[in-house]
């Protein structure tokens, strides 16, 4: 087992003990993921890559490793795993350079009222 494979299986067994303090909220959420994670109009594959997208814009490191073995088991390729990564990027990166017309105001408004 690899330490990839030892990270989830950490997790595993910390919602176990979880499972434990809180039965009914665990077993809630395990059947709203499930739901959620079933092939629908979008397949499980692509819903996974989707979850690895949202899991490395937001850092999320076991959700990471979790969506990227689930959308490999999926069927999914490298290439599709490094494109969602690709999306990530952007979207990070994106929210960052979106903030321009905020930074701009700023500026204007400081300026302003520093003269």
């Amino acid at each position: 087992m690899n330490q990839y494979q030892e990270a989830i299986q950490n997790y595993k067994e910390n919602v176990g003990a979880f499972q434990e303090i809180s039965p009914d909220f665990t077993k809630a959420y395990n059947d709203f993921t499930g739901v959620c994670f079933s092939a629908g109009s979008i397949s499980e594959k692509n819903k996974h890559l989707i979850a690895l997208g949202v899991s490395l814009a937001s850092q999320d490191e076991y959700c990471i490793l979790y969506h990227t073995m689930e959308a490999l088991h999926q069927g999914a390729s490298d290439r599709e795993v490094y494109e969602t990564l690709q999306v990530a990027a952007a979207l990070r990166g994106g929210s960052a350079f979106s903030q321009v017309t905020l930074v701009r105001h700023a500026l204007d408004e400081f300026k302003q009222a520093i003269q």
